[in-house]
């Protein structure tokens, strides 16, 4: 009984924090599945209903009750994916000012080791190019330079 409420992957979050994630794992295992073309554009090729409601059933597993609750009404699996899209798909609008925020504010000395100060800059680079925006090798280590105690700094 306990392997028919065990899941895939994670349910998407109400608030969204795992959307990003949560869509790649359900876009691939659509692909393993061949159910993709129920949730993408339509295609020359009509989806039939056995896969249109396994797509559903699969969609409706991998979120949180309230949002199953609220996409209650929606029965194609494309419109409930649209309307998860439209909800959600606004990450770039939201992590783009936290990471440069991030960046701006990172400090080599705020960090108690090098591994921990590589860490978050490969953290924030990652974040900023997500979001269409890239730091350079120069940009590096110029951050590095500049945010060390002048003290510090040996020539």
């Amino acid at each position: 009984m306990s392997n028919l409420n065990k899941l895939d992957f994670t349910t998407l979050e109400v608030s969204g924090r795992n959307y990003l994630k949560w869509v790649q794992d359900v876009e691939l295992h659509f692909t393993a599945k061949n159910l993709r073309p129920a949730i993408k554009e339509e295609t020359d090729n009509p989806v039939g209903k056995a896969k249109k409601a396994t797509s559903m059933i699969f969609i409706r597993r991998h979120i949180h009750d309230a949002l199953q609750t609220e996409y209650l009404v929606k029965e194609d699996p494309r419109a409930l994916w649209v309307a998860l899209v439209d909800r959600f798909d606004h990450q770039n609008d939201i992590f783009l000012p936290e990471a440069r925020h991030n960046w701006k504010h990172l400090r080599f000395q705020d960090l108690k080791s090098v591994n921990e100060y590589n860490s978050e800059v490969c953290r924030i680079r990652s974040l900023l190019k997500f979001c269409n925006e890239t730091l350079t090798e120069e940009d590096l280590l110029e951050k590095t330079y500049s945010t060390f105690f002048t003290s510090s700094i040996v020539m």
